[in-house]
């Protein structure tokens, strides 16, 4: 059975947490290279672009509408829980398998220990970190940079010791609500990425409270602006280019302020009752996940 998730050109925490999560959780040598069988695990990632023919078992796997709506009572799929019910009424399955993005089981794992000094952080989505000028933001705003291509246990490190999180990164309010730290939501630049927030949120009953971000380059306000655009694009190669060095420190300078205002809302955190009563059915979905397969085999 082969682990399958989202991978770009660069490592991104949410995805990676797979490598870190799953292999810990489950019997060693429990997951391998065949194909015929798919562990689908963390990340918006279930859609029509898996092997039709493969079988595929879906641990808390979310759909954001990136890919093909897939029809999951082919025969194809076993659906053990899902990230939250509008995955569950998108893919036409019971609201009860709406438990929780599968992230939650790191509360179940032995953790680094906190980093000292964190603070209040910001924990922008690794796209912006190509995108902007985010790196220059905090410096200016005296807040920690979290970012998100760092390796696993450096970011959950700094999750652990942050006094405060405030995170365009759904995998960041996601664990950081899993060990407890406060996190303050950043509606993300591009659009494309609000939807599954909702339904993360709605697992837990979390009154979602989703506050702008200002962009930090050009780049990032025509994407906010149009919902279009990337790095080697037009707009992506006047951000990058001279003509665009006073606007770009203008946006940068505003971005850092608004960070520093942002760290003075009120923060949020799902009820401590919610979150160990999404652990206790994610431990039990997987559990019951690996003796079915224990007395198959």
């Amino acid at each position: 059975m082969k682990l399958v998730f989202f991978r770009g050109t660069v490592p991104n925490f949410g995805d990676e947490l797979n490598l870190h999560v799953w292999p810990a959780l489950l019997p060693k040598g429990f997951l391998d290279e065949d194909e015929s069988e798919l562990f689908v695990g963390i990340g918006s990632i279930i859609g029509t672009q898996m092997d039709p023919k493969a079988r595929k078992f879906v641990m808390g796997s979310g759909y954001a509408g990136y890919m093909g709506l897939p029809d999951v009572h082919d025969g194809t799929w076993d659906i053990r829980f899902v990230r939250g019910p509008q995955t569950a009424s998108k893919l036409k399955i019971s609201p009860d398998l709406a438990i929780c993005d599968s992230a939650v089981l790191l509360r179940a794992m032995d953790l680094p220990d906190p980093a000292k000094d964190v603070g209040v952080a910001f924990m922008p989505h690794y796209e912006s970190l190509e995108r902007g000028n985010w790196a220059e933001a905090c410096r200016l705003a005296g807040i920690t940079l979290i970012d998100a291509t760092e390796p696993v246990d450096k970011v959950l490190s700094q999750l652990r010791g942050a006094k405060l999180l405030i995170t365009e990164a759904m995998h960041g309010a996601i664990v950081a609500d899993a060990l407890r730290t406060p996190w303050i939501g950043a509606k993300p630049i591009y659009g494309g990425h609000h939807m599954k927030w909702l339904d993360w949120a709605g697992a837990l009953d979390i009154d979602l409270r989703m506050n702008l971000l200002k962009p930090t380059s050009v780049l990032e306000y025509y994407i906010g602006r149009t919902g279009r655009g990337g790095g080697q694009g037009k707009v992506g190669k006047i951000s990058q280019s001279a003509l665009a060095g006073i606007p770009n420190t203008m946006l940068t300078h505003s971005a850092a302020r608004h960070l520093q205002r942002m760290a003075k809302l009120e923060p949020q955190l799902s009820a401590d009752s919610n979150i160990a009563r999404a652990t206790e059915r994610a431990q039990a979905a997987v559990s019951d996940f690996v003796q079915s397969r224990v007395s198959v085999s």
